[in-house]
């Protein structure tokens, strides 16, 4: 577990505009006018530019050498082809790109162009994200794909037909009026589509999502009521692992399964504490402090989630300096989303033996409660552990401290 100590950093590029908005969605994205999108690209732009004046500014190192791209949304594809390129060409004329960097961009299923794909190809990009949600197309029109599994499939084969073969399907387990049926078929239809690469995420019920608003007050838009319950949901993701492991897709994080090899190497980088440098709406960042030994800062940033703030100029990010004692909170709940779970030993020589025993006990309490496994070397998360893991997180978690965030820089350096 090396932490923030990397000499190489993963960019991420946030892409809000979408065809449509769906129903389950609580990210930043919507649906947008066209004439927003060269003044988004520019603002991006502006602020790749000005990355190394910023980074400078705030105090962290920002690595040149860059082996992870990910342009995530919203539909990337959504922009022009012109536009794309011109990020590519900005972003490879800001930072130097390892030969073989991972460049993945996220795909709506039925909303490629034979131009923009050409784009993708010379931009470099090798490995794509199809947001496919069910291949039951009553499912994915229900909360508001505008594909079916033929679209789906067809996208499949054309990506492969351009020579990009490192595919990922997204999956979500509890949609509304999904069964147990239905959700083996799509589980099937995945598995038989080849692809080296899933994720399955649980539904997630908050108010920052139109069908999570209209559970929680009880309605019925959306078909709210047909959503299935918490158990049945739960039993669809322990079925999911079964299946796709048994196609060749064993799981290595809570919600990712791939064939060997084909791990996400940027999403790596979040699990692992990489840095990683976010540039568009509600992106987040993460850098280690200018000139640490290892012992120091972590700075974490956030830009606005408000896409008339974040055109109308460079806006002041949100800034969140992590002591030590964060940094080693964040080690435990990353680590343990991960199948190879927590080197004890390597985070007792980045933090101390002393704060890690604190830790310890927690691992004693859970692995007692069949939510933990501990050999002394690694902590892993049970299956059971899985279905609950934010109630496991928390237990890491110490009690907040309201801190001045120049003055917790000051201290830590």
């Amino acid at each position: 577990m090396a932490g923030l100590q990397a000499s190489t950093l993963g960019l991420y590029l946030s892409i809000p505009f979408c065809r449509s908005k769906c129903t389950y969605c609580n990210f930043a994205s919507g649906v947008y006018p066209a004439s927003d999108h060269a003044r988004y690209v520019d603002r991006v732009i502006e602020d790749l530019r000005s990355a190394d004046q910023w980074a400078a500014k705030m105090g962290v190192e920002l690595p040149s050498r860059v082996d992870s791209v990910y342009l995530g949304g919203g539909t990337p594809t959504l922009l022009a082809p012109r536009l794309l390129t011109r990020l590519f060409s900005a972003m490879r004329a800001e930072f130097d790109f390892e030969p073989g960097a991972e460049i993945t961009v996220e795909c709506a299923p039925g909303q490629l162009t034979g131009e923009m794909l050409d784009a993708l190809q010379a931009a470099g990009v090798n490995r794509v994200s199809l947001g496919v949600q069910s291949f039951i197309d009553r499912e994915a029109q229900g909360c508001g794909r505008l594909h079916n599994r033929k679209t789906a499939l067809e996208d499949i084969r054309r990506w492969r037909a351009a020579g990009i073969h490192n595919l990922s399907i997204d999956l979500i387990a509890g949609l509304a009026g999904q069964t147990e049926a239905s959700w083996n078929e799509s589980l099937g239809v995945l598995a038989d589509s080849g692809v080296p690469h899933a994720s399955v995420y649980m539904l997630e019920v908050d108010e920052d999502s139109r069908l999570g608003r209209e559970m929680l007050k009880g309605g019925t838009r959306y078909h709210a009521e047909s959503v299935p319950s918490d158990d049945a949901i739960a039993a669809m993701y322990t079925v999911a692992i079964e299946r796709l492991a048994q196609a060749g897709l064993n799981q290595y994080e809570i919600s990712n399964f791939c064939r060997p090899g084909y791990e996400s190497q940027h999403n790596l980088r979040y699990w692992r504490r990489h840095p990683y440098l976010g540039l568009g709406l509600d992106a987040s960042s993460a850098l280690h402090a200018a000139g640490g030994d290892g012992s120091g800062c972590v700075l974490r940033t956030t830009t606005t989630d408000d896409l008339a703030k974040y055109l109308s100029g460079p806006q002041a990010v949100e800034t969140a300096w992590l002591a030590p004692e964060r940094q080693h909170e964040e080690a435990w709940f990353l680590g343990l989303r991960l199948n190879a779970g927590v080197d004890v030993d390597a985070l007792q020589q980045e933090f101390g033996r002393q704060i890690v025993s604190r830790a310890l006990q927690a691992v004693e309490r859970l692995a007692e409660d069949g939510l933990l496994t501990s050999d002394g070397k690694t902590v892993r998360l049970t299956p059971r552990g899985r279905l609950l893991s934010n109630d496991v997180f928390q237990e890491f978690l110490e009690p907040a401290v309201e801190e001045d965030s120049e003055a917790s820089h000051g201290a830590c350096r």
